[in-house]
């Protein structure tokens, strides 16, 4: 039987769907397109904005019509948290949340024996981790979930609700995953989670930062990348590591979301601007080729044009190489849906451009620095003549090169920047 799956949100889900392919495939199933007519649709769903919301929903009313006769599964954040509007809608076979995924297959195999619809949801602030393996990505990169769910509770964010309680993969297991993977053949591992940086909270006398040490003893491995981490946990135990280890990559993604102060404190997050940057300064100092991207929420309750303008600034001091930017959704059930002084959506917009536009400089100014020097990146695009890939710092590199180079480190010298890459030679 065929089947098609779609993936919308963050790179949990899409590791989660990977597994899902992987289980399915392994049962003699075969993946197709999911604009193509399949047996089965799954539709893998997020809820962290609105506009996740309606997608989501469109996928499966998609599908739906697409191939009535279709068995359709839905699956995800946006099921955990709103699983009466999944219900609104006739036609979709198999429910679960975010618990299960790696059962897929049983629970279709039983609906195509019983056809009798299944709808499978755990309180998901009382689960243990799923353990999950996946061997399926290409060999340039691979992820590797180490951790789920959220406890900070951000006032804007769905997401401790969609994903539960805080909890992590035994060490024993992300250090066989990621054996395994580099025994075939990937060169990077990315570590993964809902709250990566929080990893080992729950275990006893644990930390991430005691997890990379244990990885950095595995044979081969060329690159170690975090997904994502907050300016918190940059303890002084991780950065020991990363002072350490040159195998863990010169590029962090370390949200920011605002600015400015005032509104940090309303966001409930647990830093303010002045501590936020004098962490930074320490780990720019340990590594001072460090790249860091961040993520800007614009146009939350009670930002004004002035508190938007301190953000601005303070994006401008810190001189970030990229920026993710969204404008706040609300999202009813969490403490910011309350608040007062919600800004108007056109204001919303107008500020999301402007920070876009700002994000573009930022990263042309990071190129900048690396023209006229040699640089390695492992490529993973071949097109039209060109390797494409990323360098371990992130940066998008362009070069001319044969396609045998594919997920190989290759050293370029970059002669050009045309954004969104960096245009590199070979070095013979």
């Amino acid at each position: 039987m065929n089947f098609a799956i779609e993936t919308l949100g963050c790179k949990v889900n899409t590791y989660e769907t990977n597994v899902m392919i992987d289980v399915l495939k392994n049962k003699g199933y075969n993946l197709i397109n999911f604009n193509e007519i399949a047996d089965i649709y799954i539709i893998n769903t997020c809820t962290v904005t609105n506009n996740a919301d309606h997608k989501s929903m469109k996928m499966i009313r998609q599908a739906i019509k697409r191939n009535p006769d279709a068995v359709i599964v839905v699956v995800g954040c946006l099921v955990q948290t709103n699983d009466e509007i999944i219900d609104t809608i006739p036609g979709i076979d198999i429910i679960l949340g975010n618990v299960h995924k790696s059962r897929i297959v049983d629970y279709i195999e039983e609906y195509l024996e019983k056809r009798e619809p299944i709808k499978k949801l755990e309180d998901i602030c009382n689960v243990d981790f799923e353990e999950m393996q996946l061997n399926n990505f290409n060999k340039t990169r691979a992820f590797v979930k180490i951790q789920d769910g959220c406890n900070n509770y951000c006032s804007y964010c769905i997401i401790p609700f969609a994903r539960g309680n805080l909890r992590s993969k035994k060490p024993e297991i992300v250090i066989k995953e990621i054996k395994d993977l580099v025994n075939n053949g990937h060169q990077e591992i990315v570590l993964t989670g809902i709250h990566t940086g929080n990893y080992g909270v729950d275990l006893e006398n644990y930390s991430l930062a005691k997890l990379l040490k244990e990885i950095m003893s595995i044979n081969n491995l060329k690159r170690v990348r975090i997904s994502s981490i907050e300016i918190t946990e940059l303890s002084n135990e991780f950065m020991d590591v990363l002072k350490r280890y040159d195998v863990i990559v010169d590029h962090m993604h370390i949200p920011l979301q605002s600015g400015s102060n005032e509104i940090l404190k309303l966001m409930n997050r647990k830093y303010n601007v002045e501590q936020f940057m004098n962490i930074l300064e320490k780990l720019r100092t340990i590594r001072p080729n460090m790249l860091i991207t961040t993520d800007v929420i614009v146009g939350f309750p009670n930002e004004t044009e002035e508190l938007f303008l301190e953000t601005v600034a303070t994006i401008n001091k810190i001189k970030f190489s990229k920026l993710h930017v969204f404008p706040y959704s609300k999202r009813e059930g969490t403490a910011a849906a309350k608040m007062k002084n919600h800004v108007d959506p056109v204001i919303k917009k107008e500020r999301v451009r402007k920070l876009l536009k700002l994000s573009k400089k930022l990263e042309v100014e990071s190129m900048q620095k690396y023209l006229g020097k040699t640089i390695e990146f492992i490529p993973e695009v071949y097109k039209n003549e060109y390797l494409i890939g990323h360098a371990d710092n992130y940066l998008s590199i362009k070069a001319k090169g044969k396609v045998e180079l594919l997920n190989k480190p290759v050293q370029v010298l970059i002669s050009a920047i045309k954004h969104p890459y960096c245009i590199g030679e070979l070095v013979q």
